[in-house]
């Protein structure tokens, strides 16, 4: 509805520049202040006023005058506020609002017919998935979501690095070392199992003499030269590892919840010959320069030059990427890649290096994250040399999850309601929840330290305050059916005129307006931020305005219609951060 609302909004401003003969590119639509009872606003006199040779407030009063709002469907009315030019919702526009949002793809937008594959995670299969790079997942998979909600067809991609050095480090490792030599696994886990050889490894490449060094050296160097070669036993070997350690770290990434529509590996594009031609393109360009044992791409504003191929004739990982790049231009018709800001010089290497082999890069993106922190003396058991792995965090979130809903559960609502079952359920939706959207609410360049107060707290801005609005409103429409009553399917606006039951209506009509800007801009903490306003805005409402004790059938049947349309929209925001929206809590 708001996106329908801003279309008329436009098409009305345009028409009234063009009737002025004023220039119509730039409207200036923007949201209204927050004491302003609009729906949409313009500045556009701002932008005028030079032109015009007449002050903003006049020039905004001029183009108000133009518009009649009786020629379009849900504009109410136009007034302005010294230069700004406010645009009202009629009231049909406020009965469709309610009766929309019922839907459970209430916020989901036309199909734009474009493909977009959504690059994330993509950690090194060296062992279990560290919450320093938990931050990846988490916004990816948001990210994900809210591109799928916004109309575009999206696939979500896991790239898988199985032909570098660590992977023949580790190769090596595994066919080495006894298991009898090495600690137990700390979890009962493939990849936690494996880890462990690789570590091993590690460790031995470090401390042997220089005769075992230069041994296993060359054994590591022959796994390299078999992945270069095409040799399938090679390739059985290596993927005998990888697939293992990757089926642990999926297995921790389907708790967040994050999933992949495909596992695309290195050594795909090396088996099928597109990163040789890669590489004999590469040679071919006036950039191209042998240097150092190697060769390199001499990139005009870069101080480093671009590595591809080094003396042995083995790739390097950006080479592969450049060939795996040209194989996401050809499937789809745009690509982002969510990636630790760590990478940024070799992506920005990676753009010039595909504009100069003559692709569009205007058709990719990447969003590049900071990392996650966590401060010290806040419980988490740090092992080693190792870190704090994510599936730590989870299980120590899920266990102050439930500490607190057992705390806030008295007795009788214990024994009537809520059975263990119920706790545990609710305990990991809540203790999750607080993981990943304290983590995707921020913007990602911005390093976070996360902390258990912040994100586990009820009464905050935080992931357990704004499920609990979506467990509230379940609860209203439980009562009420319990007692027969159902929510208007028509509402009269008239029936919802208090400013809370008003504020409420417009932060719902508001929400494709957001799934929109999500989208284009691939923010979805701005998903997040819009949450937190809506739990705001409905325990106002919830405050202010009785439902089931209403002083009339009507009034009742409105507000539940209401409630209904809060449910459904907090229920769909909160899925497109993949954070669950409990029935209780």
């Amino acid at each position: 509805m708001y996106l329908s609302l801003r279309s008329e909004v436009e098409d009305a401003l345009g028409a009234a520049l063009s009737a002025l003969d004023l220039p119509t590119e730039d409207l200036g639509i923007e949201r209204p202040p927050e004491d302003v009872d609009a729906a949409v606003a313009s500045s556009v006199a701002f932008r005028l006023a030079g032109e015009v040779g007449a002050p903003p407030p006049k020039v905004a009063a001029d183009v108000a005058s133009e518009i009649d709002p009786a020629d379009y469907e849900y504009l109410g009315g136009v007034a302005t506020q010294g230069p700004y030019i406010n645009f009202f919702p009629a009231d049909r526009y406020l009965s469709d609002t309610v009766e929309r949002a019922q839907s459970s793809e209430y916020g989901r937008l036309d199909d734009r017919d474009t493909s977009v594959v959504v690059e994330h995670t993509s950690a090194n299969p060296t062992g279990p998935v560290h919450v320093g790079r938990a931050r990846n997942p988490i916004v990816g998979d948001a990210l994900a979501r809210v591109l799928d909600f916004a109309g575009y067809d999206v696939d979500t991609h896991y790239y898988v690095n199985d032909a570098g050095r660590q992977v023949a480090v580790f190769t090596w490792a595994y066919e080495t070392f006894d298991e009898s030599d090495l600690p137990e696994p700390d979890r009962d886990k493939p990849d936690y199992d494996l880890v462990r050889y690789y570590r091993a490894g590690n460790a031995y490449l470090e401390d042997a003499d220089p005769d075992e060094e230069e041994a296993a050296e060359a054994e590591i160097e022959a796994i390299m030269q078999g992945l270069e070669a095409g040799d399938e036993a090679t390739y059985e070997r290596v993927g005998e590892v990888v697939d293992q350690v990757l089926a642990g770290m999926t297995q921790t990434l389907a708790r967040l919840p994050a999933e992949f529509d495909e596992f695309v590996k290195e050594t795909r594009f090396m088996r099928s010959g597109a990163t040789d031609d890669v590489v004999e393109r590469l040679q071919d360009l006036d950039e191209a320069v042998y240097e150092e044992d190697a060769w390199q791409l001499d990139l005009p504003g870069f101080d480093k030059n671009l590595v591809f191929l080094r003396s042995d004739d083995t790739t390097l990982y950006t080479t592969r990427d450049i060939a795996h790049h040209e194989w996401k231009f050809e499937e789809y018709d745009r690509a982002v890649t969510v990636i630790g800001e760590d990478h940024k010089l070799t992506f920005e290497q990676l753009n010039e290096t595909l504009e100069l082999l003559g692709h569009d890069t205007d058709r990719l993106d990447q969003v590049f994250y900071s990392w996650v922190n966590l401060p010290g003396g806040e419980g988490m058991s740090t092992r080693e040399g190792t870190g704090v792995d994510l599936d730590d965090l989870l299980d120590e979130a899920i266990d102050r999850a439930r500490d607190e809903v057992e705390e806030r559960l008295d007795d009788r609502l214990r024994d009537d309601d809520l059975g263990e079952d119920d706790v545990e359920r609710i305990a990991e939706q809540v203790g999750t929840g607080a993981v990943r959207y304290d983590i995707v609410s921020k913007q990602p360049t911005k390093s976070i330290t996360f902390e258990w107060e912040r994100a586990l707290d009820f009464e905050a801005q935080s992931a357990p305050y704004v499920q609990y609005v979506h467990a509230r409103a379940c609860g209203i429409l439980g009562e009420a059916e319990g007692e027969g009553l159902e929510p208007a399917e028509t509402v009269d606006p008239d029936l919802l005129d208090t400013d809370a039951e008003r504020d409420l209506l417009r932060t719902i009509a508001r929400f494709p307006a957001v799934v929109e800007e999500a989208g284009e801009e691939l923010e979805p903490h701005r998903v997040a931020t819009y949450t937190r306003g809506f739990a705001e805005q409905f325990n106002g409402f919830y405050r202010e305005c009785p439902v089931l004790t209403a002083e009339d059938e009507q009034t009742r049947r409105a507000r539940l219609a209401l409630v209904a349309a809060a449910r459904e929209t907090v229920g769909n925001a909160l899925g497109l951060l993949g954070v669950a929206a409990p029935d209780s809590m």
